[in-house]
């Protein structure tokens, strides 16, 4: 923890999180939660507390209580001991959306492929024009399902590969 976590958020900073949150609860995130996820990305030394979310979010302590929870249980978020402090401290997840995308999405794309297998059988198979539609959207899901896993190792051998060039001072492409 640096005495920079401590300083007033810029509006910049603070017009970023506001937004970046609702983008995230337009996805589906709970919107207490994506504040304090996004916020919690901005402590420029990666770990702030409950209070000092709260502050930066001019939100309660209980708002801010159940979004840790919430963010602690989908992995995203971890709590850390504070050095000599009872108080309890947070940091985001190493490879947070990798993880994110290859666990959340596996299981949601499944759930949703099923989904969508009941709903052509209720509307008479994928023959009528509503079984069509039905279909045609779990055929996409089930698509991105089977592509999401080799899009995410490309993703992580491009970033393999951006931080050993950054690291040796290359520009990128």
């Amino acid at each position: 923890m640096t005495d920079r976590d401590h300083a007033p958020v810029d509006d910049e900073v603070r017009k970023f999180v506001e937004h970046a949150g609702l983008a995230l609860a337009e996805w589906g995130f709970p919107p207490m939660s994506a504040r304090v996820l996004i916020a919690a990305m901005t402590v420029p030394s990666g770990v702030v507390s409950a209070p000092e979310l709260g502050e930066r979010l001019d939100a309660s302590p209980a708002a801010i209580s159940g979004a840790v929870r919430y963010l602690g249980h989908l992995g995203m978020l971890i709590r850390v001991p504070g050095m000599g402090s009872r108080r309890n401290y947070y940091r985001i997840q190493d490879e947070l959306w990798y993880g994110a995308a290859l666990t959340k999405n596996e299981v949601l794309f499944a759930r949703l492929v099923d989904v969508c297998d009941e709903g052509i059988t209720a509307l008479g198979g994928p023959d009528t024009e509503a079984g069509e539609r039905v279909a045609e959207m779990r055929d996409f899901l089930a698509f991105m399902r089977a592509e999401l896993p080799g899009m995410l190792e490309r993703w992580r051998t491009s970033r393999s590969k951006n931080t050993a060039r950054e690291a040796s001072g290359e520009q990128k492409e």
